[in-house]
C-alpha cells in the first residue's frame, strides 16, 4: 500500500461497524492514523510483518487489508485482515487469505499460520474455515476492547494439511 490508499483505509477503518469486529482497529479511528499506519509498513516488513491491501480485480478499488505477522524461530505466523463494510460479503476476504496462506508457506518457508476472532464475529470464522484453517479452541476472555473482555476462537493451518490440501484441489 502507498499513502495514495490512505483515504480509502481511513474512511473504511472510520466505519464503526468495521471497528466492532476487530481489535486492531479502534473507534474512533483517529485523523490522519491511515497514512500514520501505511508509513510504518517497511518497519513492520523489517520485523517479519507483511501487510497487504486487497483490491477489486476492475476497477482495482482497495476494499480491505491483509497481513501475516510472523515468528520466524517458530515458522508460524499470525494472519490479521478486515474488509471494509459496503464490501462484505463478496468474498474478497476469503480469496485474499488463501493467496497470502499460499505465499506464506511457499515463499516464507512457514510451518504454521493461525488466526483467531473476537466471538461474535462468525463471518471471520467462517473465511478461516474456507481458507483450510481448522478450529483449535477458544482462548476465554483473550482480549479486552472497550472494556469488554472477549473470547477468541483460534484457528490453524499447517504446512502438511495445506500441502494436502492443494493435491485434492482445496
Amino acid at each position: 500500500m502507498t499513502l495514495h490508499d490512505a483515504p480509502a483505509i481511513q474512511r473504511m477503518a472510520s466505519d464503526p461497524k468495521l471497528a466492532a469486529t476487530t481489535l486492531a482497529v479502534p473507534h474512533p479511528y483517529p485523523d490522519n492514523a491511515a497514512a500514520q499506519w501505511i508509513a510504518t509498513h517497511d518497519g513492520l516488513r523489517r520485523k517479519s510483518h507483511h501487510v497487504f491491501g486487497i483490491e477489486t480485480r476492475d476497477p482495482g478499488a482497495l476494499v480491505g487489508t491483509v497481513s501475516l505477522r510472523c515468528h520466524a524461530v517458530h515458522l508460524r505466523a499470525e494472519l490479521g485482515y478486515w474488509i471494509g463494510v459496503p464490501f462484505w460479503g463478496n468474498g474478497y476476504a476469503t480469496e485474499a487469505v488463501g493467496k497470502v496462506i499460499d505465499w506464506g508457506f511457499e515463499t516464507l518457508g512457514l510451518e504454521r499460520i493461525y488466526a483467531q476472532h473476537l466471538a461474535g464475529n462468525e463471518a471471520s470464522g467462517r473465511v478461516m474455515q474456507k481458507a483450510g484453517l481448522r478450529y483449535e479452541g477458544t482462548l476465554r476472555h483473550c482480549v479486552l476492547k472497550d472494556g469488554t473482555h472477549y473470547d477468541t476462537p483460534m484457528y490453524a493451518i499447517l504446512r502438511g494439511d495445506w500441502q494436502t490440501g492443494r493435491q485434492h484441489g482445496a
